[in-house]
């Protein structure tokens, strides 16, 4: 049986005859006498246990990295020890593979011995075993034992006895214990790993892994939060320049930026995979979905935030300071900070200024006070809305806290307030500019500036009243630009900016 990628989002599991590698019948002829040992990282489920609980540790306090590294001298059984010892995993939010596990659960109906056999820690095997309730015997590793490859084996070989056994995994090390089983299983294996199992012996069952397309991995770099920073350039067309080496150095600013923030963007996905999973839109992230792996996030993380850095401390020491700054301010909101309830959404609309500061320092433009102060309780505002698209599907999922969130339900209208009342804050501080500006250098006609308050009210208020209507998700600079009125009241207000500008440039 085999079904295209598109036409299914689940693995499918294509049935094949068990034979002997010359072609004889072989013991999986009548399956229900063997023992099925099943691998938990990568088969049973798409994630790994080690990774999953490494990264609640460092969640935790960073610091545990270093520890990590002193417990891995001493082995990577005592190093997964250690880690379990500290951490508490929800293994009933892991992203298992449902089609194996339909199977085991038949095998089980049918009084089929199933053995859950892991090379994680035997304490969070037994928790995976308790929680699916089809495993009779669990096998893991400990302090002093690896359980992987060729020492999996032997601890298999002296639990099934003589027998024989049924083995199901995914990787190179289990090709070790598939030499020696008289059923193999491939699940969720490269078309390498299928064509050496086969070598070995004819699978019984191989279930495909699910499709990971390219598009995937720039949805987990979120390239359309890029246009967060576009915010860099305000500076330089607040100050109506026109000088194109600035521009060009703030364009490199751009991409810095760019690349750091989709780096921080995978860490805190990492960092919220339990709260992820329990979320009914966000389970589907890449990460959380376990679609990409987390060795893989991490690589990205270690290829895009040290490019960041070289291109930033080569535009000006300046921004590559503010970039760090940055990146621990936004890592420790990844890891405790979102977890307040009113400081997250400070924090946010810091970042969001934050990208202001520094387009103004690699531009060398003196940013005003009044550009700060619009900017700071306007983003205060789109921060609010966030939380409150997010606080409005919980209350209709019927859930009264949001997930890895500081917030209740009940908390939903005290936020609207907040929100609709920042807005409203930063149409009235631009009306101050604006009555500032009169016959000023940059706008000559500032007169005509006025006409950008009935559209800010507009599209502020619109926002809050979609946001009661349920008809914004999670983020509002997602809908802004899927928005038609969004871009109509932006592209007015820039015509409006830039006739009264007429003859202020320089």
């Amino acid at each position: 049986m085999s079904v295209s990628p598109g036409t299914s989002p689940r693995p499918v599991a294509r049935m094949q005859a068990s034979t002997q590698v010359d072609g004889s019948q072989g013991v999986a002829a009548n399956p229900v006498g063997l023992p099925v040992y099943v691998d938990l990282d990568g088969t049973l489920t798409y994630s790994d246990l080690l990774f999953e609980s490494f990264l609640l540790l460092i969640k935790r306090n960073p610091f545990y990295l270093f520890a990590c590294l002193g417990w891995l001298l001493r082995g990577r059984g005592y190093l997964k020890a250690q880690i379990a010892e500290r951490v508490a995993l929800d293994v009933s939010l892991l992203p298992y593979n449902d089609t194996l596990l339909s199977w085991l659960r038949e095998q089980h109906a049918r009084g089929r011995r199933l053995v859950l056999a892991s090379a994680s820690d035997r304490r969070l095997v037994q928790q995976v075993a308790a929680h699916l309730g089809i495993f009779d015997a669990v096998l893991g590793s400990d302090t002093t034992l690896n359980l992987k490859s060729r020492a999996k084996l032997q601890a298999i070989q002296a639990d099934a006895g003589d027998g024989g056994f049924a083995y199901a995994g995914n990787a190179a090390p289990d090709l070790a214990v598939w030499a020696h089983a008289a059923e193999v299983i491939v699940v969720n294996a490269s078309p390498a790993i299928v064509r050496r199992a086969q070598a070995l012996r004819t699978p019984t069952m191989v279930i495909d892994p699910h499709p990971v397309p390219l598009l995937l991995t720039f949805k987990a770099l979120r390239l359309y939060q890029w246009a967060k920073n576009g915010l860099i350039f305000v500076p330089l067309l607040a100050a109506h320049e026109l000088n194109p080496d600035r521009w060009l150095m703030t364009l490199y600013a751009f991409i810095a930026f760019g690349m750091c923030a989709s780096a921080t963007y995978v860490i805190n996905d990492l960092f919220d995979l339990a709260s992820d999973r329990a979320h009914p839109r966000k389970h589907k992230r890449p990460f959380a979905s376990a679609r990409l792996s987390i060795p893989f996030g991490l690589g990205l993380v270690g290829t895009l935030l040290p490019l960041s850095f070289l291109l930033a401390l080569w535009i000006s020491l300046p921004f590559f300071l503010l970039m760090v700054l940055y990146v621990v301010v936004t890592l420790s909101y990844s890891a405790r900070l979102k977890q307040i309830a009113i400081v997250d959404v400070l924090i946010l609309a810091s970042l969001y200024t934050h990208r202001i500061i520094a387009g103004g320092e690699v531009s060398d433009v003196v940013i005003s006070n009044w550009l700060l102060a619009v900017s700071l309780f306007m983003f205060l505002s789109l921060a609010l809305v966030k939380r409150c698209a997010e606080l409005e599907f919980m209350n209709e999922d019927g859930r009264t806290t949001a997930a890895g969130r500081g917030y209740r339900t009940s908390d939903l209208q005290y936020l609207i307030s907040m929100g609709i009342a920042s807005g409203f804050v930063a149409v009235m501080l631009l009306a101050l500019y604006i009555d500032r500006q009169d016959n000023g250098q940059l706008y000559p006609h500032s007169d005509i500036l006025w006409l950008i308050l009935p559209l800010m009210l507009f599209w502020i208020m619109r926002l809050w009243l979609k946001i009661s209507r349920m008809e914004i998700h999670d983020d509002p600079l997602l809908f802004a630009i899927t928005d038609r009125a969004s871009w109509v009241v932006g592209f007015l207000a820039a015509s409006v900016a830039l006739i009264a500008s007429i003859g202020g440039w320089k």
